[in-house]
């Protein structure tokens, strides 16, 4: 049986956000962990938390276009 630290555990789903890579968390306490730590560190993520786990996908810094750049598309 394999045991690993919690923190370490996340500290590599962070690492790998922040490489640009995705992250997959199934236990809820390590999903709670990595949400914690993802606002804290200012982090643009996208989740897709379904029962089974959560994926979390590293975001691009775009500016999000206002509501009259969408009107006008």
């Amino acid at each position: 049986m394999l045991i690993m630290n919690r923190k370490r555990m996340v500290e590599d789903k962070l690492n790998r956000l922040i490489s640009g890579q995705t992250a997959y968390a199934e236990s809820r306490e390590l999903i709670r962990l990595v949400k914690r730590e993802i606002e804290n560190r200012q982090i643009s993520v996208l989740m897709d938390e379904t029962d089974s786990g959560c994926w979390f996908i590293p975001q691009e810094n775009t500016i999000t276009p206002s509501d009259e750049q969408i009107a006008h598309m």
